[in-house]
């Protein structure tokens, strides 16, 4: 009489973990390249945000103009909108940093201020995103895939 015994083998489960790990060899690069282009596809939408925003503030503050990002937003809650926060954006992107993207927003000189620069630079560069934005009062959003966009880059 012989047993017969239920269950794996050790090699059916070393079989079956070298199969685990290969397909996800295959699968994380691709979700690593996804979220960088949800990264990416954030900071567009977030300068949009802002381009926005600064011709809402410029057109109800006149006097001011265009504002640097700080003065867009507000302090939370936002019950009351001055020129010094304006509760146009959330706590999120006037903090400088949303979805892997560094954002930096300066008003030009001279009041009332008619110019204004805003950029987007990936956090972690290759990782968080490989492209840097750009966007100033024309409303285009320029983008460079080595170094901080400028206004003399290729439009979106």
């Amino acid at each position: 009489m012989s047993k017969r015994q239920k269950g794996f083998s050790l090699i059916e489960l070393l079989i079956v973990v070298a199969i685990i790990l290969i397909i996800a060899a295959i699968a994380i690069p691709n979700l690593l390249r996804s979220r960088m282009a949800a990264n990416e596809a954030s900071a567009v939408g977030s300068l949009r945000t802002i381009n926005t925003a600064e011709v809402t503030y410029s057109t109800t503050y006149p006097s001011i103009g265009f504002a640097a990002l700080a003065s867009l937003g507000g302090t939370a809650p936002c019950t009351s909108a001055t020129s010094g926060g304006a509760c146009l954006l959330d706590d999120v992107l006037t903090s400088g940093v949303k979805s892997g993207y560094n954002f930096v927003t300066t008003a030009g000189s001279g009041t009332p201020a008619v110019t204004y620069a805003s950029t987007a630079s990936p956090s972690v560069p290759q990782q968080s995103g490989t492209r840097y934005f750009f966007s100033d009062q024309s409303g285009v959003i320029r983008y460079n895939g080595t170094t901080t966009a400028s206004a003399s880059d290729a439009a979106l």
